[in-house]
């Protein structure tokens, strides 16, 4: 062997402390806002939440203790391997090197199981009983179910998107071999979906939907032993992820690398980008010279044309007033494949990275995205997910960038799960079946309008 292609850690340099970003933000960040535009204290949120997670939802503590517990789970797949994608270079005769963190070799295949094991955890030791949530392409609901299976004793109940519901059956599959339940959204069982129905009878459904759905069967629980669980946007869920972005700390410390020059992630609702991009904008904050930059969807624009207000997390609008930006919660999406990424809010803590200029944000459309998917599985062999893809063909524009400037450049990029649940997506652009979309700023402009009279962030 001529090179080390995968840096590892043992299982002992496993990070002991999770990082989070808010209390080193530039600018302190926006409270959530009840209906009454005040800001909604904690015992507001008890209904949804338990108290252990709302601690971390709200705290000022920069690092915070992953307790042993969730090591031991995590430790499953945990450390993931860093690689160095020589082939992938090769293929792009760059002079940039291009190591990406590989979540994929989780048990769900993505980086979700990373918070899953943790909310499940700090559920189960607040004596919960039974969690409800919703998934887009199936990956957060498939990770919730594993991770309900591994602690034992609490039940997963998961809304999924209706278009992705029918695109991936063997997501569903996936979450009910875990013991998960995984229903249609829009549908029937709560009052949301069926409003929704009425409607728009053949909806293809939306996170923000789905979101709906699975609060109202939280917050509807007459014994009170049902709590609602979410894969991406709040806080704790940013923080858990950020186990991702300080292994690989150590790991490029390992081949004398103290900084990448580039670090790029996927953005949907922010948390494998949140994972991979904020123990480096802890840097960037501190001096190092680092571009990072967030890749979302040309049909699902929230960070490079939506703007930065308050506005709900769901359609129903049972959630507090969020600070981030948004396309407005009634946002519909067009049926792309990438469906981790078509939520209409992204994280407030991306949001507010994006707003103090810790970040960039980039759009590509999907042809592309697949495009450079197809590359990166015949050089270096893993069929990438939809979402990941994004990812990659931001990776490859800032390597040609490299070659074209003639700079040896460090790109690290987040690997957010394989796509073996996702080959319909890759026949279809393969067939010439899949085409780009870009959201109308008509429609922004129609969606925003009822948010009009909402209060405004600082």
């Amino acid at each position: 062997m001529t090179h080390q292609k995968k840096i590892y850690l043992e299982e002992s340099e496993m990070p002991k402390q999770w990082y989070n970003l808010a209390p080193d933000l530039p600018t302190p960040m926006n409270p959530p806002l009840g209906p009454d535009g005040k800001p909604v204290t904690p015992e507001m949120l008890a209904p949804v939440f338990p108290m252990n997670l709302i601690e971390q939802e709200v705290s000022q503590e920069r690092w915070i203790d992953i307790p042993e517990p969730i090591r031991e789970i995590l430790v499953q797949w945990r450390p993931s391997p860093l690689v160095r994608a020589y082939e992938l270079e090769k293929a792009l005769d760059t002079p940039a090197k291009i190591y990406y963190k590989n979540e994929g070799v989780s048990p769900a295949g993505s980086h979700k199981p990373n918070t899953a094991v943790a909310q499940a955890w700090y559920n189960k030791e607040f004596g919960i009983k039974k969690l409800t949530t919703e998934t887009g392409a199936g990956q957060w609901g498939s990770a919730l179910s594993f991770a309900c299976a591994q602690l034992g004793g609490i039940e997963c109940k998961v809304f999924m998107v209706k278009v992705s519901f029918d695109q991936k059956p063997f997501r569903k599959m996936m979450m009910e071999t875990w013991g998960g339940k995984c229903i249609s959204s829009p549908s029937n069982e709560t009052q949301a979906g069926r409003d929704i129905l009425a409607k728009y009878p053949d909806t293809p459904g939306s996170l923000g939907i789905a979101i709906s759905e699975a609060i109202e069967e939280a917050v509807t629980d007459p014994k009170k032993e049902t709590r609602y669980s979410l894969g991406s946007v709040l806080n704790h869920v940013m923080l858990h992820q950020t186990i991702i972005g300080l292994e690989s700390q150590k790991q490029l410390a390992k081949v004398g690398i103290k900084n990448p020059d580039v670090v790029i992630g996927c953005c949907g609702g922010g948390s494998n980008f949140a994972g991979i991009s904020f123990p480096y904008m802890y840097e960037k904050i501190h001096g190092a010279n680092i571009q990072i930059i967030g890749v979302e969807p040309f049909s699902c624009p929230t960070l490079t044309k939506a703007p930065f207000i308050y506005d709900h997390g769901d359609v129903a609008k049972m959630t507090p007033l969020l600070a981030m930006n948004s396309l407005g919660h009634n946002f519909v999406p067009e049926p792309i494949h990438a469906g981790g990424l078509r939520y209409h809010g992204m994280s407030p803590l991306v949001s507010a990275a994006l707003r103090d200029g810790l970040m960039e944000a980039q759009a590509i459309h999907q042809s592309e995205c697949f495009e450079a998917g197809l590359l990166f599985s015949k050089t270096e062999g893993i069929i990438p997910a939809p979402e990941t893809t994004h990812a990659i063909a931001s990776t490859i524009r800032e390597a040609k960038k490299a070659k074209e400037e003639g700079k040896e450049k460090v790109i690290l990029f987040n690997f957010s799960g394989h796509g073996l649940m996702d080959l319909v997506g890759y026949n279809k652009y393969l067939n010439g079946n899949l085409h780009d979309h870009e959201y109308p700023e008509s429609e922004i402009a129609k969606n925003l309008k009822e948010l009009e009279d909402y209060p405004m962030p600082k």
